[in-house]
């Protein structure tokens, strides 16, 4: 079995903004593009124009419809990919030792050149994080695009991972989770961010920020009609022109 390092030098990871997601599902499409063309095995579809299609996915979307205690009904968008834990329950059960934490950042990873598809590690993870690619045997996971984060050969405002650089509403959110300093933890301390499980005790690096509460109308506010004044008759009875045509047809 796989051991975890006692101590990262850092916490890399995503924080997620559930009050600005909108559930376009950009970072899904930009995850699998970017881990299709780039690092390990490409991530396969099986039969995806056909009756019952199937792929591998590092990061999907959850939309849920929540019913707060008074108000309207809210919609939430829910991100979900490996949460890169500090106790990853996913790298203690690896009987070969692909699944693995970073001492340098703690990123964790797969090698799968030594990955046997067993699957045990998708059983022990409590997220739901890891899938097993069909075409290619091997488990795979989010990696935070570590090829793309240390690569000195793109411009530095790509070296974030690609559903970060794509997000059109500024919903996910990179850094270093181990340093108080980072605009990550300040955001996660401002907003209260939150651990998704925490009774699992994995301990994850990633955070959520909850939703903001929505504006909510009070009293006899309630019963306003916004659209009122703009569906009010314009005169009480008409006139000139169109008067006079009113009163000519209702003698025919």
């Amino acid at each position: 079995m796989t051991e975890l390092p006692t101590h990262t030098d850092k916490k890399l990871g995503l924080v997620i903004d559930l009050d600005t997601c909108v559930g376009c599902h950009a970072c899904v499409i930009s995850c699998k593009g970017w881990n299709t063309e780039n690092y390990g095995a490409p991530l396969s579809d099986q039969d995806p124009y056909g009756a019952d299609p199937s792929g591998t996915f590092l990061n999907r979307v959850h939309s849920y419809e929540v019913q707060p205690d008074a108000g309207a009904a809210q919609l939430i968008h829910f991100p979900k990919s490996c949460l890169h834990c500090e106790d990853a329950p996913c790298v203690t059960v690896c009987p070969t030792g692909a699944s693995y934490k970073r001492v340098e950042d703690g990123i964790v990873l797969v090698n799968e050149s030594d990955c046997i598809g067993c699957g045990l590690c998708a059983w022990a993870c409590p997220y739901g994080a890891r899938e097993m690619d069909q075409a290619e045997g091997v488990m795979k996971k989010c990696t935070l695009c570590v090829d793309r984060i240390y690569n000195e050969n793109i411009p530095e405002v790509d070296r974030v991972p690609s559903c970060v650089r794509t997000c059109p509403a500024g919903a996910r959110h990179f850094g270093d989770l181990g340093d108080p300093d980072s605009d990550v933890s300040q955001l996660v301390a401002e907003r209260g961010g939150v651990d998704l499980m925490p009774e699992q005790g994995t301990k994850p690096v990633n955070k959520y920020l909850p939703p903001r509460p929505k504006d909510q109308l009070s009293g006899a506010d309630e019963q306003i009609d916004i659209l009122a004044p703009f569906l009010e008759p314009v005169a009480a009875e008409p006139k000139g022109f169109l008067g006079w045509l009113d009163k000519t047809l209702e003698k025919l």
